[in-house]
């Protein structure tokens, strides 16, 4: 579970011009948040205290795609920060024709969900009723205690609008199975990985 390239879509009306210019290529967005959100493994809590995310990627060559597709590269994070438990991010679009097309679906309010790509290091599991250890958090639950965003996304269809925070959609357009904790099966299929090694 540790260490594998993660995606959260936001249904989210916060992405806005930086300046009142209709032409504006720069935006200010939230990419991420504390919201638990139901992955394929059990709840996800992505933290954002003080030195949980490592931004260092995200400052240095954080880019913006087009649905997470990687031959899509539709512009550039220009600054990158938490505030008030959410990771935020200045963007801009890059001049070409398709990313002129994103920019203006953007700025018309057509195109309104963001994803983040990201990478967990190191998880804090917590029990059903127990507490995190910096009793923040009320399990059942997975906390990301390390971790580092790598692109933002505008998406074109967040898998639940209902939300702040939305849900990846699998690869046949149906959410990932909600479960409350790894069963059995998941530490068998472990083991018999491991002793392949």
């Amino acid at each position: 579970m540790n260490n594998q390239p993660l995606q959260r879509d936001f249904s989210t009306a916060s992405i806005r011009a930086v300046s009142d210019d209709e032409n504006s290529r720069t935006f200010e967005l939230s990419f991420s948040s504390e919201e638990p959100v139901q992955m394929w493994f059990g709840t996800e809590i992505l933290d954002h205290s003080s030195n949980a995310m490592d931004m260092s990627r995200m400052q240095s060559m954080g880019i913006v795609l087009f649905n997470h597709d990687r031959n899509r590269v539709i512009g550039k994070v220009t600054r990158a920060w938490v505030e008030d438990n959410r990771g935020k991010a200045t963007i801009e679009f890059d001049n070409d024709e398709d990313s002129e097309t994103v920019r203006s679906k953007v700025a018309s309010g057509t195109l309104k969900g963001v994803s983040v790509g990201y990478r967990v290091f190191n998880y804090e599991s917590v029990k059903e009723g127990a507490k995190s250890l910096d009793g923040r958090f009320t399990g059942p639950c997975y906390i990301a205690k390390k971790w580092q965003p790598y692109e933002i996304s505008i998406v074109s269809v967040p898998a639940d609008t209902t939300v702040g925070v939305g849900r990846d959609m699998t690869e046949d357009g149906q959410p990932p199975a909600v479960q409350t904790a790894p069963g059995l099966a998941f530490y068998e299929s472990q083991l018999a990985a491991n002793r392949n090694y």
